[in-house]
């Protein structure tokens, strides 16, 4: 049995390249896609397995080309993406030998994962498969009685509590085929658990025995244990072996990041939405800007974590040209920025009241998302800051303290042009990104 530090140390270890990645693409894609209503709509609206299975027969994504979501995601800056493989309504994007509900028994006529997997790797970015851990199509899934099944409410659904142990043999059995089946996969995504079925209801140390031996290196979500909240034995300095290697706040980034019990970040990653839905929603036309993705992008990594966004193909597998748009602008974006965003993370510094900071090393990355009165205030930097340039073209800013801030504070000031007192517009006002190259250990002995 492996120690907690021993557990944590392989943690940091698998990481690396995760907390370098910073940004993902999430998506969510299925049977669902038909109705439009997102991908809860058979709970929500309590449809029965009979009436469900007409999208099954209807299944038929001609425009699917995974190639142009991987281009997408890359243009976008992304460094991975997650997949959905099974979600709760049980239906497999993938070839499974132990399920005839799958993409390849529809008019799709394909394996949509292996296709996606393929298209991905070719465009050098990393690939992650999301596995629902429930199932409302297999007939030994709780049902009547269970607070998300579609047949919650009808009693002719009582299963033989008994008859759990098959879907688990089957549930494992399909995570060993995508584990066995597709090559080096990166990230394994499973959702979610809930109430009593968490934790070694999954026969979770088997399962993770099982995940080890086959890909050592592949990281997974906290959600074995714990749902996206902060719960679950990976806050703890002595994890358990199915903790997994990263928090997974969903639709909400962390006041304050995300913490173990002592302080200590730990990986997470905000699971966020495009508009309000993950599945596609022909009448959600709630899509957040390209600004308040680039900023909020900025603000997880200002707090040690990622940001994994979400698409929602359509019926056909297109994905929606809102989300296309919005990824291309953040793309553009980054193009100019990355720098601030790959490989950073927080700053010992405090919030500044005009943005966020980054830091990587001895570069420390100023995101001015409010144009200021006078010079921007650098607190805490006097005499640290060697250079500053606009990180999207070098140019030069000047950083000389002006005659109107002397009498009040001693801090570092930096500016968008000469003279140094005038106030000037954000020269991005999406968010300006100033490179602050600092001194050797002006950050508290660690520059």
């Amino acid at each position: 049995m492996k120690t907690g530090q021993e557990l944590i140390r392989e943690r940091t270890e698998r990481t690396a390249w995760f907390l370098d990645a910073r940004f993902g693409m999430f998506i969510h894609w299925g049977l669902y896609a038909i109705p439009a209503r997102g991908e809860w709509v058979r709970s929500f609206e309590k449809i029965s397995a009979k009436d469900y299975q007409k999208y099954f027969d209807e299944f038929d994504p001609v425009d699917y080309d995974p190639r142009s979501w991987a281009k997408a995601a890359k243009e976008a800056g992304m460094k991975y993406a997650v997949l959905t493989a099974k979600h709760h309504d049980g239906f497999c994007l993938f070839d499974s030998k132990l399920t005839g509900y799958k993409a390849t028994n529809t008019k799709a006529g394909r394996d949509l994962v292996a296709e996606f997997l393929e298209a991905f790797r070719a465009e050098g970015l990393k690939v992650g498969l999301y596995y629902s851990l429930i199932d409302w199509h297999h007939d030994d899934y709780p049902a009547y009685g269970d607070p998300y099944h579609p047949m919650r409410d009808n009693e002719a659904f009582r299963r033989d509590p008994a008859a759990f142990d098959r879907y688990l043999a089957y549930m494992h059995g399909q995570i060993r085929e995508l584990l066995t089946n597709y090559g080096m996969l990166d990230i394994m995504w499973f959702d979610f658990s809930y109430g009593e079925m968490s934790g070694e209801k999954w026969k979770a140390t088997e399962l993770m025995g099982m995940i080890r031996s086959l890909q050592p290196h592949i990281i997974i979500d906290n959600r074995l244990e714990g749902g996206g909240s902060h719960s679950g034995s990976i806050f703890l300095d002595n994890p358990s072996v199915y903790s997994g290697d990263f928090a997974s706040p969903e639709q909400i980034i962390p006041p304050a990041g995300v913490t173990d019990n002592g302080g200590r970040p730990i990986p997470w990653e905000a699971c966020v939405t495009l508009n309000n839905n993950w599945g596609y929603a022909a009448s959600d036309r709630n899509y957040k800007s390209p600004t308040t993705i680039i900023r909020k992008l900025a603000e997880c990594v200002s707090k040690n974590g990622n940001l994994l966004l979400n698409v929602g193909p359509d019926a056909k597998g297109r994905i929606p040209k809102e989300s296309l748009d919005i990824l291309a602008e953040v793309g553009g974006w980054m193009r100019e920025n990355g720098a601030s965003i790959y490989g950073c993370q927080a700053a010992p510094l405090p919030k500044p009241d005009w943005g966020r900071f980054t830091w990587n090393g001895r570069q420390l990355y100023a995101h001015v998302h409010e144009a200021c009165i006078g010079p921007i205030s650098l607190i805490g930097l006097s005499g640290k800051i060697k250079s500053a340039r606009l990180l999207a073209d070098g140019s030069e800013l000047p950083t000389d303290r002006p005659w109107n801030a002397t009498e009040f504070v001693s801090d570092a000031f930096v500016n968008f042009a000469k003279p140094e007192h005038h106030s000037y517009p954000l020269p991005d006002p999406r968010g300006t990104v100033i490179e602050l190259v600092l001194a050797p250990d002006a950050l508290n002995d660690e520059g």
